[in-house]
């Protein structure tokens, strides 16, 4: 399978043909063209000869090579190099990917690693819409950018469901070492998340601000839009943190009560077969002078005395509520 997914040449907001990647240099001789490569897990030589095709900086292509990268803004001279996290949920795990943008006045470069959606729906939604498209790879960039902010929603609303049903869990009482497990887990995945979306706080941020030569005026709208978007994302992913930390520490001491309860159960039957074992005792020893040893209802006595005090500690302990 060839890593080279997409090549297309557009004009005026317009698809005007793929080109092979030989043949960039030839189309870019156009000033009212720009070409959108996308590119999926390339070699070294690939990213080589993008390198030398567009005249990219070699810290980029490395880190585009390694991958491996937290997300962030780069300029280098008149180019951008935004890294972005991609997130999406296969078999109820969340898994991230990485997507590389190189970003220039008339070329987007699209370079994904691991598991991420195909961005042939934000292409087919670029091309759409020719008039946005027509402002050029600044629009490209949101469009990409959107796409993967837009995938953390789902994934955040579904972590939303499923600390209610935690919560739904604890308070029923079915207190198990998995509940302490399924807190933890969910916390993991939060924190996974957090570190692909908080730094898009600030990649959006520059990108909204005016020292960014690349992103034409009339697009910075689209981008304070996405800036949004991160800002929720984010600040549901700390009330969800927040909660969670309050459902661990609620779980902690819910166990604790649940605990109490049984100790004071135990304690209040331990209380009462005292009193059994403490008459039985002093009759069990063998001494020949003992009042009522020679009773002849002396036996009886003892079990009269042994089931009414049993009895009248198991009604006091009843109303103190350890029973």
């Amino acid at each position: 399978m060839s890593a080279i997914v997409n090549s297309v040449a557009y004009a005026e907001g317009c698809r005007v043909t793929d080109v092979a990647l030989d043949a960039v240099s030839d189309v870019l001789q156009d000033p009212s063209r720009f070409v959108w490569i996308g590119l999926h897990e390339p070699d070294e030589a690939l990213l080589q000869k993008i390198q030398q095709t567009f005249g990219l900086h070699d810290l980029a292509i490395e880190d585009a090579h390694r991958a491996h990268q937290r997300p962030k803004l780069e300029e280098y001279g008149d180019s951008l190099f935004v890294v972005l996290r991609t997130a999406q949920v296969r078999d109820g795990t969340i898994e991230f990917g990485e997507t590389h943008v190189f970003v220039g006045p008339r070329y987007v470069v699209t370079v994904r690693h691991g598991p991420s959606l195909s961005y042939a729906e934000v292409r087919a939604r670029c091309e759409s819409a020719p008039r946005m498209l027509r402002r050029g790879p600044g629009f490209v960039l949101y469009a990409i950018m959107d796409f993967v902010v837009d995938h953390y929603f789902p994934i955040v609303d579904a972590l939303e469901d499923q600390l209610e049903r935690l919560e739904d869990d604890m308070f029923r009482g079915t207190f198990s070492r998995a509940t302490t497990e399924r807190i933890y887990d969910m916390k993991r995945d939060l924190v996974a998340l957090k570190r692909a979306v908080s730094p898009l706080v600030e990649v959006c941020n520059r990108l909204v601000r005016f020292d960014v030569a690349l992103i034409p005026e009339d697009t910075r709208v689209y981008f304070r839009d996405v800036y949004d978007h991160v800002i929720r994302i984010n600040e549901t992913i700390d009330n969800l943190r927040e909660l969670l930390t309050t459902a661990l520490e609620a779980n902690l001491s819910l166990i604790a009560v649940r605990q109490n309860e049984v100790m004071k159960k135990l304690a209040a039957w331990a209380a009462i077969l005292a009193v059994p074992t403490l008459i039985a005792g002093i009759y069990g020893m063998n001494f020949e002078s003992m009042p009522e040893l020679h009773w002849r209802f002396g036996y009886l006595a003892a079990v009269a005395g042994m089931a009414g005090g049993c009895a009248a500690l198991y009604a006091w302990f009843r109303r103190a509520g350890w029973l």
